[in-house]
């Protein structure tokens, strides 16, 4: 066991090495890390393992204290970046992720048409409707809408005047624009 004047004597040569190095290494542990505080609390850190292995540290003849000393703290600047480098690393993975969902919606939106969203209910207002129609109003539309004959064709065929297919052709458009209030713009 250590005697009291062995540990006043440790104390110095801490204390000594500590005002000779300590600023050097903080800058040589900054170099690196690019981080102040992280810097100072390194070098600090690396003394006070130091300190804790002194007995063995100090009984070896070929260790040089200083080196020791650096050493610790270059384990502890590289640990900091490799820990940084992993950070960078899954900020990167993230990033990426939320850019890929991002293109994803933005692409999503683009390609979205507002008008095909309501094209199926749309269409069965307008079969509802039509199915409300009398036969030959019904008939009259579907003859002017789906297979674009004239309204003198339709009269012909329907055998009226062109007046009444106008007549039956606006009726059906008036009930549609009714039905379909909510969806025209």
């Amino acid at each position: 066991m250590p005697s009291e004047a062995h540990n006043k004597q440790d104390l110095k040569r801490l204390n000594k090495l500590m005002c000779q190095y300590e600023k050097p290494f903080i800058q040589f542990a900054y170099s690196y890390i690019e981080n102040m505080e992280a810097a100072e609390d390194y070098v600090l850190e690396s003394f006070m393992e130091y300190w804790e292995n002194r007995h063995r540290v100090n009984n070896d003849e070929n260790v040089n204290i200083p080196a020791y000393i650096i050493a610790v703290i270059k384990h502890k600047c590289l640990n900091h970046l490799r820990h940084e480098m992993n950070h960078v690393k899954v900020s990167e993975k993230i990033r990426n992720s939320y850019q890929w969902e991002l293109n994803l919606q933005i692409n999503s939106l683009e390609s979205c048409e507002p008008k095909e969203l309501f094209v199926s209910e749309i269409h069965e207002i307008v079969e509802q409707a039509l199915e409300k129609l009398p036969s030959d109003t019904r008939y009259i539309f579907y003859l002017s809408r789906f297979e674009n004959k004239s309204r003198k064709e339709i009269a012909q065929v329907m055998n009226m005047s062109v007046k009444g297919v106008e007549y039956h052709i606006a009726k059906t458009l008036r009930l549609l624009q009714l039905k379909l209030k909510d969806y025209l713009f």
